[in-house]
């Protein structure tokens, strides 16, 4: 543990997020009113959950480094950091800025990276406590942020999924913006699943009913599970088709394991929700989604049988329906994917920012990301002109009105 301060604030960087007290610790975490639910991926049980299950170690490459801030002996503030040993599980890809600095014989690896781990959802990565000078608190965590970059002679800083707030004020202290794309479905106040697909044009609503009446033609049943709804032989489902859904996928189990999902099920049960497709009663396949107030985050899928279109039914039509029937006004299903244009969900921008250390490297990046913003633009561009709705129905994205979007 080490600290730094600027009189009222003191910053300590932590090894472990156990180093805090719980109720401290949530306390900072919540944003907005106190009934409302929060953003569930930071947490203390989320991340606790995966350090004490091994996830997120330095033996797997991401050795926590936490950044927080105390004031008076309480916690004010908190920034979840890892140092990091590889690229993988991020979402916003610098493989080929490894392989620059391999090439001329320059250490990248460790980095700082403050991200939520194997999570491409944007949300808050500095949470400052209500009350609290934020622009002061913003500044000291930006020179402590270097400060460790230069002590540890660390190569590189990354904030990855900032909210939009965070983003401009990480901008305004040097570091370099990256833009990507994720695709989000809105409610537009769709009173049902129906409702959402009249404004489709004919040819489309047709595409998608008949994906979904595919699904009903192989007799499956769609259960919708929440909480401690979802009991020890569905979590037992579950990982088995998550593992062998990654094993196709990639070659390996998954980067979570059981563990860790039963974990976050006596955690968090209360933000869980589970899309199950059941044959004969018996699971096949299965969507693990997490939610607040606002939002659902579709974050987990698996299957034991691939059917035509049951990945799409599971996965986003499902939550669509709930975020209709709860009224939620977003639902976030990861990363990528253009093939949900077509489903309705609509292209927005994300955001990383970015410190090189090395002069050099830092000027050949960000040409490199200039370019690229250009092209994000572009392609978001392209695929809004994808979008599957009647020109009278395209309404602005709605946006929360928090500082974030």
């Amino acid at each position: 543990m080490s600290a730094t301060s600027d009189e009222q604030y003191k910053v300590r960087f932590i090894d472990s997020i156990t180093d805090v007290d719980v109720k401290q610790w949530s306390a900072v975490a919540k944003v907005g009113s106190e009934k409302q639910i929060q953003y569930p991926f930071v947490q203390y049980g989320f991340l606790r959950a995966l350090e004490v299950t091994g996830v997120t170690t330095r033996k797997t490459g991401w050795q926590p480094h936490h950044l927080t801030v105390y004031s008076q002996g309480e916690l004010v503030a908190f920034l979840p950091l890892y140092l990091k040993f590889h690229s993988y599980g991020e979402y916003v890809f610098d493989w080929s800025w490894a392989e620059a600095y391999e090439r001329h014989g320059v250490e990248y690896y460790p980095k700082l990276l403050s991200c939520i781990p194997y999570t491409p959802s944007a949300g808050p990565r500095l949470c400052v406590k209500q009350g609290e000078a934020e622009a002061e608190i913003s500044s000291l965590v930006m020179k402590s942020l270097l400060s460790c970059a230069e002590q540890l002679r660390l190569s590189s800083i990354h904030v990855l999924f900032p909210q939009q707030k965070f983003h401009c004020q990480l901008q305004e202290s040097g570091l370099s913006s990256r833009v990507g794309t994720q695709f989000h479905w809105f409610n537009q106040g769709y009173e049902s699943f129906d409702d959402f697909l009249g404004t489709f044009a004919s040819r489309k609503r047709k595409n998608v009913r008949k994906e979904r009446k595919k699904v009903e033609q192989h007799n499956l049943t769609i259960k919708v599970h929440e909480g401690e709804d979802i009991d020890d032989t569905l979590w037992e489902h579950f990982f088995h088709f998550y593992q062998r859904t990654y094993l196709k996928r990639s070659g390996h189990g998954g980067y979570l394991n059981q563990a860790f999902f039963k974990a976050v099920a006596k955690e968090m049960p209360h933000q869980l929700v589970m899309m199950v497709a059941y044959e004969n009663e018996r699971p096949i396949a299965a969507a693990l989604n997490f939610k607040d107030s606002d939002t659902l985050y579709g974050r987990y899928w698996g299957c034991e049988k691939e059917l035509d279109f049951l990945h799409f039914e599971t996965c986003y039509y499902q939550g669509i329906e709930y975020c209709i029937e709860q009224g939620l006004s977003r639902f976030d299903p990861g990363a990528q994917g253009e093939h949900k244009i077509s489903r309705g969900f609509t292209p927005i921008e994300t955001w990383s920012n970015h410190w090189i250390a090395h002069p050099q490297f830092k000027a050949a990046i960000d040409d490199f990301l200039l370019q690229e913003r250009e092209g994000s633009q572009q392609y978001i561009q392209q695929c809004k002109e994808l979008l599957p709705f009647k020109a009278e129905c395209i309404k602005p994205v709605i946006k929360k009105s928090s500082d974030d979007d």
